[in-house]
């Protein structure tokens, strides 16, 4: 095997192990503040444990697992402290990024998104039986608005920071009132967007992401106790 070819295909095993992995985390499957054994991974992504080893390191950079050479790796158990810390990173991050989508936002950009808001809409209805699809689609919302922001720092920089309400699975904590408040409040993002009200698409995400702050917070503690 040439050195290209070989580069080329521990370049792929190392991106294989990192999709199984993280998939793996996000969807709960590795809990918060699990051992990730590298011998295990590898079996699981049908890789050997030199390319799980660089995935663990780009998800240690990601702030998904904490990696360290000679000692392995565990899911990131985040504190109380730095889970509030984090949402209120989103909160102004994610607040200027709706006001520059009101103002830069094309309308097949807009249609997508309301199909989102409506989708999710019609699955609050069933409750936490749908509360993991929920999860995904908000998700899949507050991506699209980023990137209708046209602002790409700003867009890759929040994608960093997004990935902890999918570990703590959100929509599972939600009780049926705030999540038919968190519905709402997509609803009436969509209506700012379409309105093209830079102020008011920000003032709706900022409430919108220490809403959601407080209901896992909450619910962190719960668990504590």
């Amino acid at each position: 095997m040439t050195t290209s070819v070989r580069g080329a295909w521990m370049a792929k095993a190392a991106e294989t192990a990192y999709e199984a992995i993280r998939a793996g985390i996000l969807s709960g499957e590795f809990a918060r503040g699990q051992r990730l054994r590298e011998e295990e991974l590898a079996a699981r992504a049908g890789v050997s444990r030199t390319p799980v080893r660089e995935a663990l390191r780009r998800l240690d950079a990601e702030g998904l697992v904490e990696f360290a050479p000679n000692r392995g790796a565990r899911v990131v158990a985040w504190s109380e402290q730095e889970l509030e810390d984090n949402y209120e990173v989103r909160a102004m991050l994610e607040s200027y990024g709706a006001r520059l989508a009101a103002e830069r936002i094309t309308d097949e950009e807009l249609d997508a998104i309301a199909g989102i808001a409506a989708r999710m809409t019609a699955l609050s209805r069933k409750g936490a039986a749908a509360a993991d699809e929920l999860t995904v689609l908000n998700g899949d919302f507050h991506r699209a608005i980023l990137q209708a922001s046209r602002h790409t720092q700003l867009d890759s920089i929040v994608r960093g920071i997004m990935d902890t309400p999918l570990i703590f699975r959100t929509f599972q904590r939600y009780g049926g009132e705030r999540m038919r408040t968190s519905v709402r409040q997509h609803a009436e993002l969509v209506q700012a967007l379409r309105a093209r009200d830079g102020a008011w698409a920000e003032a709706v995400m900022r409430a919108h992401i220490l809403a959601a702050r407080s209901t896992i917070v909450a619910s962190l503690r719960d668990e504590e106790d």
